[in-house]
């Protein structure tokens, strides 16, 4: 029995330090907890209202970015069309620029074959002109023979003669 009481105070002795110990922590380390634990609370409260403040905003800038990206899909749909009108004016343009080139170039065409001909037409007057009096020149040159010269010149003479001799108009 002597055991069981012993070991029964020897419980109850270390439940009484247990006790002593808890309490003087807790009249030491009461201030210092309860601070800690407001400031933490305040912390905590602070945290989330921030959270909070950075969440309405980010709403917020969500919206806003919703917006501009709306604006942006109609800023690119006008961007596209001003482009395509731009391209069609541009090949209207370069179309009429490409016509009224192809009519000059079509105009100085017929310039050139107008000049052409002409010079053609010259060339081949000339060239007839010539081959005419070559031919003429041969067939005089063949027909005439030395008698027939000489009958052609005492004719021209019998004429000279006759007309210098009739008076009045000539």
């Amino acid at each position: 029995m002597s055991g069981q009481v012993s070991a029964t105070v020897d419980f109850l002795s270390k439940v009484a330090n247990a006790l002593v110990l808890f309490g003087g922590l807790t009249l030491v380390l009461r201030k210092p907890v309860k601070a800690m634990l407001a400031k933490r609370i305040v912390d905590v409260g602070e945290s989330l209202r921030r959270a909070h403040t950075n969440r309405a905003e980010a709403e917020a800038g969500s919206v806003a970015s919703r917006a501009k990206l709306a604006g942006l899909e109609g800023e690119i749909q006008a961007l596209k069309a001003e482009a395509e009108a731009e391209s069609k004016r541009e090949t209207e343009r370069i179309s009429r620029a490409a016509a009224a080139e192809a009519e000059r170039l079509k105009k100085f065409t017929r310039q050139e074959l107008d000049e052409q001909v002409r010079r053609s037409v010259g060339e081949l007057k000339a060239y007839a002109a010539a081959r005419a009096t070559q031919i003429a020149r041969e067939r005089i040159r063949r027909r005439l023979t030395p008698e027939t010269q000489s009958a052609l010149i005492d004719n021209s003479i019998d004429r000279l003669s006759k007309l210098h001799e009739k008076p009045g108009p000539r």
